[in-house]
């Protein structure tokens, strides 16, 4: 594993734990030796994460559109920037140089990518891990939602596994570093139990 992508808000939110979190795990991402990939942004978690990864030496990736290079205020010290034409392209060169995912409290932007990689996984086009930090219990709602649809047969149980969830950063990225995808075959088809 060398690079692990870092989806988070490009806000900071009302609580001081989250800054501290995304902090954290930016040095705790230098100590593993893993680079950032992340969004691009110096404002929000984005840059809090990027600015610990940078100042302990590490190296951090971003990806940004040219539409959101102003709005987002790209970070103007990374190792390497790029500017792509849109969401979609910077979601999949996310991806394509990472060997693994964790998502910081953010909003519609972190859970659109946080369930585009989990839908990818579930599918078999990447067996990445994905991990959630989950400061503050941030993602408690997300996870009752995951295991409520499991639960109404929207998604197998199996799948509900494909989200690690932590609420300290080297205790989630030993969790990514050691995972093991699942071997069972791909099954989307699979109908859940007559009630």
């Amino acid at each position: 594993m060398h690079r692990i992508c870092v989806f988070s808000g490009s806000s900071i939110g009302v609580r001081p734990e989250y800054r501290a979190a995304a902090t954290a795990l930016g040095k705790e991402l230098v100590a593993h030796n893993l680079g950032l990939v992340y969004g691009g942004a110096s404002v929000g978690l984005m840059g809090a994460i990027a600015d610990a990864v940078l100042a302990e030496g590490g190296e951090a990736i971003g990806i940004i559109p040219h539409s959101l290079s102003q709005r987002e205020i790209a970070h103007p010290n990374l190792t390497a920037l790029h500017e792509v034409e849109s969401m979609h392209e910077r979601k999949a060169l996310m991806s394509d140089l990472s060997d693994g995912f964790i998502a910081l409290p953010g909003g519609y932007g972190t859970f659109d990518e946080l369930f585009e990689v989990t839908t990818w996984a579930q599918l078999r086009l990447h067996t990445k891990p994905i991990g959630l930090l989950n400061i503050a219990n941030y993602f408690a709602p997300l996870l009752a939602l995951v295991q409520h649809a499991a639960q109404e047969g929207f998604i197998q149980p199996k799948y509900t596994h494909l989200l690690l969830s932590y609420e300290n950063p080297a205790e989630l990225l030993e969790a990514l570093t050691t995972y093991t995808p699942p071997h069972d075959q791909f099954t989307w088809t699979d109908q859940p139990p007559e009630r």
